[in-house]
């Protein structure tokens, strides 16, 4: 009995010395930490139960068979995060490259597996080179094997993908399917196809960083939601942000009590927007102002920032905030912008979590470069992932509300549950300057009549009580009480129950 269990723990520590010594040196020089070192950060100390650490690949070609490490360059298990439960894979650079392979797919689709089972997240800790070139189409078809599982756990549990080294060619498809996706600066990248192939293909000169670092997937493609300074950042901002979570689709959200009242009256929000309606306002500001603890947890900060999303809490209650930002672009919404919040709002939907929306928004971005973009169907993404959400939706207008901007901001008609106004909220078609230019076009050449009408429309359309007057708006209230109002809309709401019609799907406007 003696010697099998010697024997096990000599291949215990086997497996836990990955690649060995001297790759593990080498990850550490170049900052990076080792997967089970991620792991350990990540989870709560002591919890981690590891699986499958003796697995070993099975390919025999190109001298493959004499070069097996046990666990086959993936750490897989499950533990506790702040106290609940989550899976993870995390895998071994110092082990081939971290290279997938069949029996390394296998791992990763095992734990897959049971987390949608028990009803958990499960969290991707990337750092590979991506298939195992060895093992050729075994390897492929484990990716394969990969994605049917990131497809069918889509909307059922959380999903979140951690890029910490390289993510390249078909692997970059199993974050992209995940829910969220947090990079590392200087030492993550994604691309479909590396520097390399695009100077061969395109004769174009580009590194890696450039091609597909962070700063590059955060702030021009909208690929990554966040990039951090470096692994220990970066797994302790995940371990906060899992706090927003629920575990499954089945659950609500954690409620963590907070001493912000409730009631508590923020009178500096009454002069947040400025007496000229075209003077910008950081809305940053009024959300940090109403959440709990003024703690915001902000996604695509640099990417889109004409919209504004992100989680918070209001009561102790996790909240989707939507806000557009009149700092950028005027709020405009454009292509970029309605692709970030639908996908928000539809994660937020699918994790029964309340959306709360700011609207500040003067209408879609005008110019060919957006309608030959395909702004028209870009735009429907949001209409169609408001209109779709079944979970309680509270909608503020701060300022203005524009056409079919209006529409689109989760606004009564598209089963807004809760929508007020500011009262120097402005509901129209379109700004008093351009309608009465169209409506009274014949005057053009007298512009001290078509100022008497523009101060007319104002005062006739410029306001809330329009749509108030319509029950389009549930209530005009005053800044100062926004987040009380807000609070009590969400208890009142807390048992909301709505269904769709069934279907198998719809077909939102891709």
């Amino acid at each position: 009995m003696h010697d099998i269990q010697q024997m096990l723990e000599e291949k215990r520590a086997k497996a836990r010395l990955g690649g060995g010594e001297k790759r593990i040196a080498a990850q550490h020089k170049k900052g990076k930490l080792t997967a089970r070192e991620r792991l350990e950060l990540l989870f709560d100390e002591g919890t981690f139960e590891e699986w499958d650490m003796f697995v070993e690949h099975r390919c025999v070609d190109f001298g493959m068979a004499d070069t097996k490490i046990p666990g086959d360059g993936v750490v897989t298990g499950y533990g506790m995060i702040n106290g609940r439960l989550a899976f993870a894979f995390s895998q071994d650079f110092t082990v081939f490259g971290g290279a997938l392979s069949e029996s390394h797919a296998e791992k990763i689709c095992k734990v897959m597996d049971q987390a949608m089972k028990v009803g958990a997240p499960v969290i991707g800790l990337n750092d590979s080179g991506g298939a195992r070139i060895q093992e050729g189409v075994a390897s492929l078809g484990g990716y394969a094997e990969v994605f049917q599982r990131n497809v069918m756990a889509s909307g059922v549990i959380p999903q979140i993908s951690m890029i910490m080294g390289p993510c390249a060619g078909g692997a970059v498809y199993s974050p992209s399917m995940t829910d969220f996706i947090f990079m590392v600066k200087d030492s993550s990248y994604m691309f479909v196809t590396g520097p390399e192939v695009v100077k061969t293909v395109t004769h174009e000169d580009v590194t890696a960083e450039e091609l597909g670092g962070a700063s590059t997937h955060t702030s021009k493609s909208g690929v990554a939601d966040l990039a951090f300074e470096n692994d220990v950042e970066a797994l302790l901002m995940l371990r906060r942000f899992f706090n927003y979570l629920p575990l499954n689709n089945r659950e609500k959200p954690p409620v963590r009590p907070s001493g912000d009242a409730a009631s508590r009256l923020d009178y500096s929000l009454d002069t947040l927007v400025p007496d000229n309606a075209n003077k910008p306002y950081d809305i940053k500001e009024l959300i940090l102002k109403v959440v709990d603890d003024g703690d915001f947890f902000e996604l695509q900060p640099d990417y889109a920032a004409n919209i504004v999303i992100g989680m918070a809490r209001m009561e102790g209650q996790t909240v989707g905030i939507v806000a557009n930002n009149p700092l950028v672009l005027a709020g405009c919404l454009d292509i970029k912008s309605s692709i970030k919040a639908a996908r928000f709002v539809r994660f937020c939907d699918a994790f029964n979590i309340p959306v709360i929306t700011f609207v500040d928004v003067p209408g879609f971005m005008p110019g060919t470069s957006q309608e030959y973009g395909g702004i028209i169907k870009h735009g429907a993404k949001l209409l169609y992932a408001y209109a779709e959400c079944t979970v309680p939706k509270v909608t503020v207008i701060t300022r203005k509300a524009y056409g079919g901007a209006y529409d689109v901001m989760a606004s009564k008609h598209l089963r807004g549950d809760v929508n007020f106004a500011w009262p120097n909220a402005e509901i129209a078609v379109m700004g008093a300057k351009g309608a009465v230019e169209i409506i009274f076009r014949e005057d053009k050449g007298d512009p001290e009549k078509l100022a008497a009408k523009e101060a007319e429309y104002k005062a006739r359309f410029a306001n809330p009580f329009v749509a108030g007057a319509r029950g389009f708006i549930d209530d005009v209230i005053q800044p100062h009480e926004t987040r009380k109002r807000i609070c009590r809309s969400l208890l009142m709401l807390k048992d909301k129950k709505l269904d769709n019609p069934w279907r198998k799907h719809g077909n939102i406007p891709l």
